[in-house]
């Protein structure tokens, strides 16, 4: 059947339990460009010529839709075939949650797959589809053991955070200034190896060198996702050595070694747990470190600058009102406290908000299991069985025909009634924010946690201060670079 036509015989299924009716099935606009120099011109047009946003911008303009066909980095020579299906507004982006529809395998970097070198031999969790039997021990496995550590992440996360603060206090009063990132990230993983092993990292091996370790195993595993934004390097010169070839895992070999005897030697209840579930000990805990530094760690290093750069820039109007609910509620329930959390509308509005307008994890891929019909706003598209599908999550999360304002950091859009409901557009976690991780789906095992952490560093903040002010840059690779330039104390 041709992809321009509708099937004599019944459609194949949509994307969505209720598509709009009466939708024109029409032919995916966009096209691959010549064998090699397409991908090769779309991944200059990506990092060079335009930039990320301007990249999906000018095609969906150009295109007239926004679902189209393009190239997605790095392209030649790491990846095997760099054509996508991109799906860019709230209606069509949910197709990549369907499991019943999109594959997961070897997709969690888009169009390459790093070296399994990086992680021991094994296909971290992360990169198995919910259809391989592994994928549900690992998966049921992670669950449980955040279930299990519930009642230690309000404690772990003040103690962390009080003496964040009091570090950025230190250095503001000395340089003037603090590197909220440096700080920030210190504290992710000091955060992630306590959660876990139940001590601080710099009383094992790993030492004070926990965060440097995990960010440079990381980069090498994603460089080629990366532009470094080195004006006094050749954009040419950048793209040989970024996204021609693939980075070796030895020259981080030692780095992720320390990282891997130290969880190894310091997380042992957890692996004799998962031997008593059948999982191999090295292979958990080859998992558990990528978990603890891929999944949960290179999501904070993300998120928090993110988090304290929307809510920094919103200004003094948002902060009053910040500080008065959390005051009032913290003082009214004796403490931070789940119940404490969930009485603060506005905090929660505000977190699920910074999640909105810049997810920490931009991309989503999958591969279609099916024949399919996706859905935009004006129009349906037929998709393939084995076709890779791309999504941008940050224009899908700002779809003007969703939300008002799509491009503002608005504080309390999702407080109230009418707020909430617009919380099923919103697509941080590989999922809806109303639905659930579980061991038969890709959403983040961690979603919750992510979201609680986010709750009360906001909480924490402003208990300790009225306002801040900060300097925001772009950070090297990926994320927000953020100083801090001043505290207001209470």
């Amino acid at each position: 059947m041709s992809s321009s036509q509708p099937s004599s015989s019944s459609p194949p299924p949509t994307s969505d339990d209720s598509p709009p009716p009466n939708l024109p099935l029409k032919k995916i606009p966009g096209n691959y460009g010549l064998p090699f120099l397409g991908a090769l011109k779309d991944r200059y047009d990506y990092f060079y010529n335009q930039g990320r946003d301007e990249f999906f911008h000018s095609r969906i303009q150009k295109n007239n839709s926004t679902i189209f066909r393009t190239n997605m980095p790095p392209g030649p020579f790491i990846s095997h075939d760099s054509k996508v299906i991109a799906v860019l507004d709230a209606v069509s982006f949910p197709v990549l949650f369907d499991m019943t529809k999109v594959e997961k395998k070897n997709v969690l970097d888009g169009t390459f797959f790093p070296s399994t070198a990086f992680t021991g031999g094994y296909r971290a969790c992360a990169y198995l589809d919910p259809s391989e039997p592994n994928h549900t021990v690992f998966k049921r496995f992670f669950l449980s053991l955040l279930a299990a550590r519930y009642h230690k992440f309000i404690p772990i996360l003040q103690n962390s955070l009080a003496n964040l603060f009091s570090t950025i206090e230190d250095e503001i009063s000395t340089k003037e200034k603090a590197d909220f990132n440096a700080l920030s990230d210190d504290m992710s993983f000091s955060i992630v190896f306590d959660l876990f092993c139940d001590r601080d990292p710099s009383d094992t091996k790993i030492g004070s060198d926990g965060s440097k370790l995990v960010t440079t195993w990381l980069f090498f595993q994603l460089a080629p996702l990366f532009s470094l934004g080195l004006k006094f390097v050749p954009n040419f010169l950048e793209d040989f050595f970024l996204h021609t070839i693939p980075f070796p895992f030895f020259p981080v070999k030692s780095a992720y070694n320390k990282l891997y005897d130290g969880f190894y030697t310091s997380a042992s209840k957890i692996l004799d747990e998962a031997e008593t579930l059948g999982i191999k000990r090295d292979e958990a805990c080859h998992n558990l470190v990528f978990m603890a530094g891929f999944n949960a760690y290179g999501g904070m290093k993300v998120l928090f600058p993110t988090l304290i750069k929307w809510v920094a820039s919103a200004g003094e109007s948002l902060h009053r009102q910040l500080v008065n609910e959390i005051r009032t509620v913290v003082k009214s329930e004796g403490g931070i406290t789940y119940p404490a959390l969930e009485k603060m509308s506005l905090v929660k509005s505000v977190v699920y908000e910074a999640l909105r307008i810049e997810p920490p994890v931009p991309f989503q891929y999958g591969k279609a299991k099916v024949d399919m019909v996706v859905h935009s706003h004006d129009a349906a598209f037929e998709i393939k069985k084995g076709e890779m599908i791309f999504g941008y999550q940050p224009l899908a999360t700002k779809d003007g025909r969703v939300f008002e304002r799509p491009e503002e950091f608005v504080g309390d859009r999702f407080v109230g009634e009418e707020g909430e409901k617009l919380l099923k557009y919103v697509y941080w976690s590989n999922g809806r924010e109303i639905d659930d991780p579980t061991a038969e789906n890709k959403q983040c095992a961690g979603k919750d946690l992510v979201v609680l952490m986010s709750r009360v560093m906001l909480v924490e903040l402003f208990l300790r201060y009225d306002t801040l002010t900060v300097e925001v840059g772009k950070q090297v690779g990926a994320g927000t670079s953020l100083t801090i330039k001043s505290l207001t104390k209470a």
